[in-house]
């Protein structure tokens, strides 16, 4: 068995910036109104000529060039979306022809926010029985487009990204430690977009009544968030064997700042081990990991043989978290 790691990362986020000065604009919400409940201050939103492929596309690239490895080297690609380009092909296709990865299986993972936790989960066991070497992991996102914006309520806390993680080999000792995964489908009616699918298919009323943009009880996905989160964390570290202190940075969702405040005050993180740029991006569902970490990385916060806690919850709803050591130079 083999010790599975993250070679590299890369995240791309679009240049459009969409602030609560914005928002003011085009629905009944304000700025205070918006951080006292969100902390979010701006997100990005996709330009119209842009797909979920091409956000993956930029984020694999880089991911890749810090990884030091050429696509033809990609054994396998994994990305995690809830809108794709469109309903098929798979994604992770488009992405395998943009890239030129020609030898690697490919396929789309749908976990929701979780889903970049879930790749990961699932690379690793491909590398540490050794069916393969080099396993990317995307999340990629284009929520603006499923956004009901004139619902104040939820149309304030979406954003358009992506991350991307490649994950291989690494020394014993390093990478992967543990990782927990779970899901409730009691509570899937709490976040979810109706129609588009084999049980409500596309017709002019389901578009009239706005069935194919995201609906919330935000109430429920906050105190499921709060249940969870906490519980993955501890069974994540559990399984490592790694005691909470030892912890240099968690790397949470970015959902929504009392979530992050609250998990962090109940683990004893300070602040300043905790990756946070909500703020900056708002919920940009499973890419929030990886461009969290890779701006962790940038700011000169992850070093070798640190150990980083990742926890991500999401629609279905979803959960899971991840404990690695840190094994690249940075």
């Amino acid at each position: 068995m083999y010790s599975a790691g993250i070679l590299g990362v890369g995240c791309y986020v679009p240049e459009q910036v969409l602030t609560n000065r914005d928002l003011e604009e085009m629905v009944d919400t304000n700025d205070e109104w918006i951080v006292s409940r969100s902390g979010i201050r701006e997100r990005r939103i996709a330009a119209p000529e842009e797909a979920t492929s091409d956000l993956a596309l930029q984020a694999a690239r880089r991911a890749l060039g810090d990884a030091r490895l050429a696509p033809e080297e990609l054994d396998l690609i994994i990305v995690g979306t809830d809108t794709p380009d469109m309903l098929f092909p798979a994604t992770a296709c488009l992405v395998q022809r943009g890239l030129g990865a020609y030898r690697a299986a490919c396929f789309d993972l749908e976990a929701a926010c979780s889903s970049v936790i879930y790749g990961l989960s699932i690379a690793r066991q491909f590398i540490a029985t050794g069916t393969y070497r080099h396993v990317l992991v995307i999340g990629s996102e284009i929520l603006s487009r499923i956004t009901d914006w004139s619902d104040r309520s939820t149309c304030v806390l979406f954003g358009d990204g992506a991350g991307a993680l490649v994950v291989g080999r690494v020394e014993e000792g390093f990478g992967v430690l543990s990782t927990v995964l779970g899901s409730d489908g009691r509570a899937a009616d709490i976040l979810r977009v109706p129609a588009g699918g084999s049980r409500l298919p596309a017709s002019h009323e389901t578009v009239e009544r706005r069935l194919h943009t995201l609906q919330m009880n935000g109430p429920e996905v906050y105190k499921f968030a709060v249940r969870v989160v906490e519980r993955a964390c501890d069974q994540a570290l559990d399984q490592a064997r790694i005691p909470k202190e030892d912890v240099e940075l968690f790397v949470p969702h970015q959902a929504n700042i009392r979530i992050i405040e609250g998990a962090a005050r109940r683990f004893g993180f300070p602040m300043e081990r905790v990756a946070v740029n909500v703020h900056r991006y708002g919920n940009m569902s499973m890419a929030t990991i990886p461009v969290a970490l890779q701006e962790a990385r940038e700011e000169g916060r992850v070093h070798r043989g640190d150990h980083l806690l990742l926890v991500a919850f999401g629609a279905g709803m979803t959960w899971g978290a991840a404990v690695v050591r840190w094994s690249k130079e940075d």
